[in-house]
């Protein structure tokens, strides 16, 4: 008896064991719920359960235009004021739709009658989960991107499978000892064909890029300062919006690929504020904007407040190195004027280098600069990184 007296104690410990297991397991569901937060957004099957009149975030396929209640079309779209989605891209069953009220700020990227080959494209919005034509919908929205890849993350590498090469004292090797055309020449192509995001993906990177430190659901806008939500982009009073600082019809560059989906120089800033400063050339004095303070404008310049002086100047001077007309880009150069209208320049470059000086790189700076190199773009600004190559380019 003694010798089976360990094997019976083990048998119930197995049992014991057993009974305790199945209390410890989690259900894939339950680990992978979604919140209908910006990063983890309801499916459409779960907006629709939750018609609750809370903002949230959905993610689905277009599958056509509603126009009544139970009426989806799918062709000859007559405006661009609604869209339908589904967790399918081919769902057909208007009851597992949802409808979607498109404000004005995005029908030209969403509208389907504006963009018909949208249908079948997977994509995220952000607004009240509350009645629309009657049935399940999200209105008063305010963000909508396309989703690549099943992620709002950048759009996949063009070299699959690459990572960016070590940031070490290798990194600008080639450029050390040198000065003037020839080291602009040399950061060039340690900086050239980094990775390229699309213009909608860019509003998902400056959530990240341009976060508040001290509130994370915050981005922090560049001429005013003011932190506000990261879910309320888009073209309506103080919504906020992609701020090219190398304004882009210096170069007629628009929002293609490249020059105009460019992190390092692209910030979130206040419409209105953007409207303003329009594409000024950058230089001293005017009145001072009477939302953005700090901040003086006159008929062709603009002067942004001090805290980002120097931000300001070091964008532009990144991208005056990285387009230099190869491969098919545009050729930015600095130069000493303003109105410089659609021609591939940009200044005041004298009060550039000033605000360069006067405003030195900081920790946010940094902080985005590395942000861009590790998780976006594989480049880095050399003006962040070697202050002392301004004077060593352009003095």
């Amino acid at each position: 008896m003694l010798k089976n007296k360990p094997a019976i104690l083990l048998m119930k410990l197995v049992m014991l064991l057993a009974l305790f297991i199945p209390v410890l397991q989690t259900t894939p569901s339950q680990v992978h719920a979604a919140d209908g937060s910006l990063t983890n957004p309801y499916s459409v099957a779960e907006a629709n359960a939750n018609q609750n009149g809370t903002v949230k975030s959905v993610k689905g396929y277009v599958v056509g235009q509603p126009t009544g209640t139970n009426t989806v079309i799918t062709s000859n779209y007559p405006n661009d004021y609604a869209l339908a989605l589904a967790d399918s891209p081919t769902e057909t069953s208007t009851s597992k739709m949802i409808y979607v009220q498109i404000p004005s700020s995005f029908r030209s990227q969403f509208g389907l009658m504006t963009n018909p080959s949208l249908k079948g494209t997977q994509i995220k919005v952000t607004g009240k989960l509350a009645a629309y034509f009657s049935h399940s919908g999200v209105i008063s929205t305010t963000a909508m991107e396309k989703i690549s890849g099943g992620g709002t993350q950048p759009d996949p590498d063009p070299d699959p499978g690459t990572e960016p090469s070590p940031y070490d004292g290798t990194y600008y090797q080639t450029a050390i000892g040198k000065t003037g055309s020839s080291l602009k020449s040399a950061l060039h192509n340690i900086i050239d064909d980094h990775r390229e995001l699309s213009y909608d993906n860019v509003w998902d990177a400056l959530r990240n890029t341009d976060e508040d430190p001290n509130n994370p659901n915050n981005v922090i806008l560049l001429y005013t300062g003011r932190s506000q939500s990261e879910l309320t982009n888009g073209g309506n009073v103080n919504d906020w919006n992609r701020e090219h600082v190398w304004a882009k019809s210096h170069g007629d560059f628009g929002t293609v690929m490249g020059p105009g989906t460019d992190l390092h120089h692209l910030r979130p800033t206040d419409v209105s504020v953007n409207s303003s400063r329009g594409n000024k050339d950058f230089d001293m004095g005017g009145t001072q904007h009477s939302e953005a303070l700090g901040n003086y404008t006159d008929s062709d310049s603009w002067e942004p407040r001090d805290a980002v002086k120097g931000d300001v100047a070091r964008m532009l001077f990144y991208m005056a190195v990285r387009y230099e007309g190869d491969s098919g880009e545009v050729d930015l150069e600095l130069n000493n004027s303003v109105n410089n209208g659609t021609a591939p320049y940009h200044g005041k470059m004298s009060v550039l280098i000033q605000w360069h000086k006067q405003d030195p790189v900081d920790a946010r700076e940094m902080r985005r600069n590395d942000i861009i190199y590790k998780d976006y773009q594989y480049n880095r600004n050399p003006f962040i990184d070697h202050p002392e190559w301004v004077d060593a380019i352009w003095n």
